[in-house]
């Protein structure tokens, strides 16, 4: 049977790392390339703040090729739009048919993924789509993953919430506003152990650092989607062993 080669638009997050241990199960789908979007000015993964070093010891550990979209500090629609279309122009080159991702629930999202790409002749593929996210973070858990917060919107959240590895205590002390795996951006996560990787990331936690911006309107997920025109976001920095 012919695989459908297939890229997966990887985040360094949980869901990101769920999604994909659940693509490499199906026979239908072979992942050939991991492609991350990367603030060029500060060297780190869009809206995660996640060090460029770790995100490369990430896709290491996992073990398969992997691919850097860098993106200046707050990129436009059509800077981001340009971007994505010479990487998908460079796959499709390569004879790549599909691109997956780990998004949810998140309709307008999806359906802005899906059409861009159809310009383009690929199907987007979403492997834990509609699933509840309280059961997702709980099966992400029992199968061994691990993650840490590394950034989060402070209407929700304090200092003390990012740098905090989540646990099955988690979901019991989230505001009630908050969804359980963070779809509508109220956190980012780091994973940096679990069956998809070869070994488990070393990093040791750095400073927490405040930072507001202007809330841009966009329908990519790479960028906030607030509501109100600035927000404040809480960042843990990581820094590789």
């Amino acid at each position: 049977m012919n695989k459908h080669k297939t890229y997966f638009n990887w985040s360094s997050g949980k869901d990101s790392a769920l999604a994909l241990y659940h693509l490499l199960q199906d026979n239908n789908y072979s992942v050939e390339e991991l492609i991350t979007t990367v603030n060029s000015h500060y060297n780190r993964v869009s809206m995660h703040g996640l060090r460029k070093e770790l995100l490369i010891a990430q896709t290491h550990a996992i073990n398969i090729p992997a691919s850097l979209i860098e993106l200046p500090e707050m990129p436009s629609m059509e800077i981001y739009e340009q971007k994505m279309l010479e990487t998908v122009t460079r796959l499709k080159n390569d004879n790549f048919t599909h691109s997956a991702f780990g998004d949810i629930f998140l309709e307008d999202l999806r359906d802005y993924r899906e059409k861009q790409l159809a310009k383009q002749g690929f199907k987007a593929v979403f492997p834990i789509w509609k699933r509840d996210t309280k059961a997702l973070l709980n099966e992400f858990l029992d199968l061994g993953f691990k993650t840490i917060i590394v950034c989060a919107n402070s209407k929700y959240f304090g200092e003390e919430f990012v740098g905090t590895i989540i646990d099955k205590n988690f979901i019991n002390n989230l505001p009630d506003a908050v969804d359980p795996c963070g779809e509508n951006g109220e956190f980012h996560t780091f994973c940096f152990d679990g069956p998809i990787f070869k070994k488990p990331i070393p990093f040791t936690l750095g400073e927490k650092v405040y930072r507001e911006y202007n809330a841009p309107k966009s329908d990519d997920d790479s960028v906030c989607k607030s509501e109100d025109e600035r927000y404040g976001v809480w960042y843990c920095d990581l820094i590789p062993e």
